[in-house]
């Protein structure tokens, strides 16, 4: 029935149509008001526009999301020579879809259930829904023969319902979080929906070969389908056929940063003042540690100051030396867990301020701010040590900007093992950030290590960034979604 109503909505479009369509839970743009109160739309910030965007302006493209404010609808538009296909969301869906099935049932899973991820039949309906509206939207606009590349966790249905209506189109879809082992998976009551939606894309895209294995054994243990290598096959039919499912392709294509752009704002004068202005607001210690996250239980915040906090206790580190700079972005500020987390990580660093801050000097400096790119490169530039300590990351793309912010091969990255970011940055300092002693002989050893070989590291990472950034990971997916099946895999 679904997919009636989805080729319904195809056959209706008397247009063309696109050749190259990006769904997403969000559109890349911002509305903005000017000066004179004029509402205009601007390209968000971000990587995954960076990356996309030129493939679109170079190809007859299409972007489908939602806009960013609910209740409303738009009619389609185009912005920066890229065309959006507005889908509509209403504060329900916010609430069921978003809030709910998307961040606290699939997000928590998917991150080793660091906090216990909710099952509620009422947010699974409504995450159908969603995702069927913007398989609609997809279908509608799609040309004969369309390359579409679905983005992310939100979106996991959308695949199978583009397959059963379009079968003429080449569907790629990309999972920008982990992906849970069997065990951790076998948990969602609807496990095996969540499975074949997936696979009604061509390739299926992860941060990590681990990511991409977990996969194919979740496909083995809770679907029909036989994986043969990294192929997900589709049950032969009792007409002697699977050509009503596709063959799914998992692979892992490591998302990265748009090295180049970092490594100019780097050297831009107004940015470099301003990075020398910030040590200058901090007392100019001689060493200023820096974490920037979003603020979510993934990240480790707590265990990054618990392990601050028993350094300046056990006088390794004084205040006035040094600083921890922690930016913690605004996150899910209406989920109850993520209220709990920032009520938790202000209190810890009240305590540790409290206990050891001088007159002169304080021991962290907590932003709970978002900040513009600017004024992030700036805080890179001001920082010797980034401390990115996350329990569980599908990449951890500020681990990259911060390498290659450091033109002049300055400053070193202590970085969590659970992140997709360390199985590229392999010259960082990886830590496991549950051991909070081996956590603390990670920061001594950025704090002491030879500047000849920190220099030496951080040239090495840089490298593999300059040869690995945004517009490669965009080109190799695309590359892999392109490239037909060998036959004699299926033998």
């Amino acid at each position: 029935m679904e997919a009636e109503l989805l080729n319904e909505h195809a056959s209706g479009n008397e247009k063309p149509g696109y050749d190259f369509i990006v769904v997403a839970n969000r559109l890349p743009v911002d509305r903005v008001e000017g000066d004179d109160g004029e509402l205009s739309w601007r390209r968000s910030p971000g990587g995954l526009v960076t990356a996309i965007a030129p493939v679109m302006q170079e190809s007859d493209g299409a972007w489908v999301g939602w806009h960013g404010s609910p209740g409303e609808e738009l009619e389609p538009f185009e912005n920066d020579r890229i065309s959006l296909i507005p889908v509509p969301l209403d504060e329900e869906d916010l609430e069921l879809y978003y809030e709910g099935f998307s961040n606290s049932t699939l997000w928590p899973l998917y991150h080793d259930v660091i906090v216990p991820p909710e099952f509620h039949r009422t947010w699974w309906d409504n995450y159908k829904k969603v995702n069927k509206r913007f398989a609609e939207a997809t279908a509608k606009v799609a040309a004969h023969g369309a390359t579409v590349w679905v983005q992310d966790y939100q979106l996991q249905l959308v695949p199978k319902l583009l397959r059963e209506a379009r079968p003429d189109l080449r569907i790629g879809f990309f999972n920008h979080i982990p992906f849970p082992s069997p065990g951790i998976f076998s948990q969602l009551p609807w496990r095996k929906q969540i499975l074949e939606g997936l696979a009604g894309a061509d390739v299926v895209g992860f941060q990590r070969t681990a990511d991409a294995s977990n996969f194919l054994r979740c496909m083995r243990r809770y679907t029909d389908r036989t994986v043969k290598g990294s192929l997900a096959i589709p049950p032969v039919s009792s007409e002697g056929n699977s050509a009503s499912l596709n063959i799914c392709r998992a692979e892992a294509h490591p998302i990265s940063i748009d090295t180049r752009q970092v490594a100019e704002m780097a050297h831009d004068p107004e940015i470099m003042a301003r990075a020398k202005q910030i040590r200058h607001e901090l007392g100019d210690p001689k060493t200023v540690l820096l974490g920037v996250d979003r603020l979510d239980y993934t990240k480790g915040i707590r265990h990054r100051l618990k392990a601050y906090g028993e350094l300046l206790a056990d006088g390794e580190i004084h205040v006035g030396d040094a600083c921890l700079v922690q930016v913690a972005s605004p996150s899910r500020e209406n989920v109850e867990r993520y209220q709990q987390l920032k009520d938790q990580v202000e209190l810890m660093v009240g305590n540790l301020n409290g206990e050891h801050d001088t007159m002169e000097h304080t021991a962290i400096r907590y932003l709970h701010h978002s900040y513009p790119m600017r004024e992030m490169i700036a805080l890179y530039l001001a920082a010797d040590i980034m401390l990115v300590t996350s329990l569980r990351d599908g990449m951890n793309l500020v681990a990259k900007e911060f390498v290659a912010a450091h033109t002049d091969d300055t400053g070193m990255l202590v970085l969590s093992e659970f992140t997709g970011a360390a199985d590229q940055l392999t010259q960082s300092l990886l830590v496991n950030p549950h051991d909070i002693d081996g956590m603390k002989s990670g920061i001594l050893r950025a704090l002491r290590m030879d500047p000849t070989d920190s220099a030496r590291r951080m040239r090495r990472m840089r490298r593999h960034l300059r040869e690995h950034d945004v517009a490669s990971w965009s080109k190799a997916f695309l590359a892999s979604l392109a490239q037909p099946l060998p036959i004699d895999s299926l033998v």
